[in-house]
């Protein structure tokens, strides 16, 4: 079936997705536009984790104040070339991050940031309080985890949902951005203040 340029165009403006990767994914799936979008999210994984162990030596500490001045967030994003941290993608991304981060209020990073005295704490009181409402000993480990991983979505920035797009966390943000700017990132920090 062949497909015209119209509909290309449609999907790459859904994806962020080069010309040709458009109408190679829309040719696989026979012109499915959501079915192509979602062929091209598959091979952006793919595509990010290979850019994964890239350096990222350049970057841009962007600043956002919130509209009432009492809330600012600087969050430092790391990329391979200058280049890119001038790029008017990569600056529009820094500040939905920090966006997100100021209405958010995230605590940690990632997982790996959060002290473990914290988790245990966290723990122990989820533990407790499902052996208060009464749950079987064999579910409270397993009923745990789930209620781990939301508290976790709550706290970690990089698992949190997007405020602009709450179908995405950041992580699965940054990776969209790893494939559509086309160069390994990293959110390195951030720092949030408030009055």
């Amino acid at each position: 079936m062949p497909i015209d340029a119209k509909t290309v165009a449609m999907l790459r403006e859904m994806t962020g997705a080069g010309m040709m990767d458009a109408k190679k994914a829309l040719e696989e799936v026979g012109g499915d536009l959501e079915k192509a979008a979602e062929e091209l999210r598959k091979k952006g994984v793919t595509k990010a984790a290979k850019k994964s162990d890239r350096a990222t030596s350049e970057g841009r500490v962007h600043a956002y104040i919130h509209a009432t001045g009492k809330v600012g967030v600087l969050v430092e994003v790391l990329c391979e070339t200058d280049f890119v941290a001038r790029n008017e993608n990569f600056i529009a991304f820094c500040n939905d991050l920090a966006m997100h981060i100021a209405a958010s209020d995230p605590s940690y990073l990632t997982r790996e940031d959060v002290p473990e005295e914290i988790v245990a704490k966290e723990k122990e009181l989820v533990a407790s309080a499902l052996k208060e409402e009464g749950k079987p000993e064999a579910m409270i480990e397993k009923i745990s985890q789930g209620k781990m991983d939301k508290w976790y979505g709550e706290v970690v920035l990089m698992e949190q949902p997007f405020i602009k797009d709450e179908e995405k966390t950041i992580q699965e943000l940054l990776t969209e951005q790893i494939v559509t700017i086309g160069e390994n990132m990293a959110i390195r920090r951030f720092a949030r203040f408030a009055i």
